[in-house]
């Protein structure tokens, strides 16, 4: 009942305050439809699908996926997708829960197996219905999703990854970590972040929930909020080891940059838009995304914005002062036993930094359990960071981030200095 009290509270929030970047439908002839008999549907999932003007031969394809109490049509109305559809032409499929609660099964051992039965096999009926009716382009079709939808983003690229080519999952957790036995609609020890595994562990996860597959898998993109206490903010690390594992590529991000302010977006097995796994981080943030432009940008991973380039990332909000030989900005945000940090060193000089380290106490009961941009050594007391390779230089007048999970003991304090190659720093 707790439960549903605040997830009736969420979906309300969401559509109400316009978190979930309150669109009005498309001015177009088109419109969202209902379609029925689409095929095999255990669950009896509803089916919405959206057919701009104008769609092409063999178009791409995208299934959005809502959140708790949601409905195909509140995220058609109350996300970017369909407008987004109309200027790119692809075609959108919102599928809508109908179970008590109206959240999507990614928990009973059905959903999480290839033709298991429940939601995922009917979602896939839905795309199937859209590849026989519209001959869709079985190279271009795509899964994302909010919470709920997130959480089933994550299942159906492991249930099916023959047939989704990449996936966007906003605040959602890692296949199968919902799972529970018997079946319950809700796992705590999942929502609340404290189901930890090995990157091999949750990469062998997924790989069991279509065991004859070995070819290759779709790319993942991933969002979630620092501040987020429903689906909390440890899954997102756990989702980052998961999709890193699936698609052989390392834990340490290849790129890290700013999209935005308070945005910290990193990239592991490729640097351009369209990497293997792509994390955006957002800071402060609860469980509220897709926040305006978002979408945008996941489909921009999908490389679905084929009439236009993709956008490039704006100038950083915040120069770096002229003057100073360094500054560190130290941000953190905490949950109930973890926390993450971000650091930001500036070179205030006239001559660049090749080569560089930073020296800090960490504060007790701190200790370092992953890490991107740099490495730490040791991972608490009187911690050295040195550089990921791409950040190795400091130019002048110029800044390099970089960051780290840590558990902690109730103590989440910052750091009181710095020091740069031995140089202390200023802090800001």
């Amino acid at each position: 009942m707790i439960r549903r009290r605040i997830l009736s509270w969420l979906g309300a929030a969401l559509l109400g305050a316009g978190l979930l970047v309150g669109q009005s439908a498309p001015a177009s002839a088109a419109s969202l439809v209902e379609i029925t008999n689409f095929g095999t549907n255990p669950s009896g999932l509803r089916m919405h699908l959206y057919v701009p003007d104008g769609v092409p031969a063999n178009p791409a394809v995208l299934v959005a996926v809502h959140y708790c109490t949601g409905t195909g049509p509140a995220f058609y109305s109350g996300t970017e997708f369909a407008r987004l559809a109309d200027q790119y032409k692809f075609i959108v499929i919102y599928p809508s829960a109908t179970r008590s609660g109206q959240c999507f099964d990614v928990y009973t051992n059905e959903a999480l197996h290839r033709n298991g039965g429940s939601d995922p096999v009917g979602i896939r009926s839905m795309v199937s219905y859209v590849q026989q009716r519209y001959n869709a382009d079985s190279n271009r079709i795509f899964v994302t999703g909010a919470s709920s939808g997130a959480m089933m983003t994550n299942v159906l690229l492991g249930d099916y990854p023959d047939v989704f080519k990449a996936g966007a999952a906003f605040m959602g957790v890692p296949a199968t970590c919902f799972a529970t036995t018997p079946p319950n609609t809700w796992n705590s020890d999942c929502a609340n972040g404290n189901v930890v595994k090995t990157a091999q562990q949750w990469g062998d996860a997924a790989r069991a929930m279509d065991p004859g597959y070995s070819g290759p898998r779709p790319r993942m993109q991933l969002w979630h909020g620092t501040a987020d206490t429903t689906l909390h903010y440890p899954n997102f690390g756990e989702e980052i080891k998961q999709w890193t594992n699936v698609l052989g590529v390392s834990q340490t991000p290849s790129s890290t940059d700013t999209p935005q302010s308070g945005w910290t977006r990193t990239r592991y097995g490729g640097t351009g838009t369209t990497a293997p796994v792509e994390a955006i981080s957002v800071n402060g943030v609860g469980h509220s995304l897709p926040l305006a432009g978002q979408a945008a940008m996941a489909i921009a991973f999908f490389g679905l914005n084929t009439s236009t380039p993709p956008p490039t990332d704006p100038p950083p909000t915040n120069p770096p002062p002229s003057g100073g030989a360094c500054a560190v900005e130290y941000t953190v945000s905490a949950w109930n036993t973890g926390l993450t940090a971000t650091i930001k060193v500036t070179n205030g000089t006239t001559s660049a930094v090749n080569g560089w380290t930073l020296q800090f106490a960490l504060p007790s009961g701190q200790t370092i359990t992953s890490s991107w941009g740099a490495s730490y050594s040791p991972v608490s007391g009187q911690v050295t960071a040195t550089p990921a390779s791409y950040n190795t230089t400091i130019n002048a007048n110029s800044s390099v981030s970089f960051g780290f999970q840590a558990n902690h003991t109730g103590n989440t304090a910052e750091p009181s200095s710095f020091a740069l190659n031995g140089t202390a720093c200023t802090v800001s």
